[in-house]
């Protein structure tokens, strides 16, 4: 009598992880996910361990994430995987004022964002 398991979001040789409200603009978080679009997870850990990039350490504890979970959620080999897709989305933003001169009021905007990276098994010849 219970209720029906829900299907999976992604594909079965696939496993996923969304990093939410991530203290950087989408611009500048789409420049790291694009370093590492499409490679094999340990070359993408390798290039975000040595990015001078502030956000990168955060980019790569949700690659992490999502090697973790196709190996312990989806019994997938982690020797085989890839970076398939990395997205990045808008967060909420901050909004913070300077006075200035003659009566004004300076805007500043403070950007959050969010990173969705996709992992896919691959065969063994790539």
């Amino acid at each position: 009598m219970g209720k029906e398991k829900n299907p999976r979001r992604v594909a079965d040789n696939e496993a996923m992880a969304i990093a939410r409200m991530l203290r950087t603009s989408p611009q500048k978080l789409n420049l790291v996910a694009g370093l590492i679009r499409g490679k094999k997870v340990e070359k993408a850990l390798a290039d975000l361990t040595f990015s001078k990039r502030r956000i990168a350490g955060d980019v790569k504890k949700c690659l992490q994430s999502a090697i973790a979970n196709a190996e312990n959620n989806h019994n997938l080999d982690v020797d085989s995987l890839v970076v398939a897709e990395a997205w990045v989305g808008k967060n909420l933003v901050m909004k913070r004022g300077r006075p200035r001169a003659r009566g004004r009021f300076g805007k500043i905007m403070k950007p959050f964002s969010e990173i969705t990276i996709k992992v896919r098994q691959v065969g063994e010849s790539a």
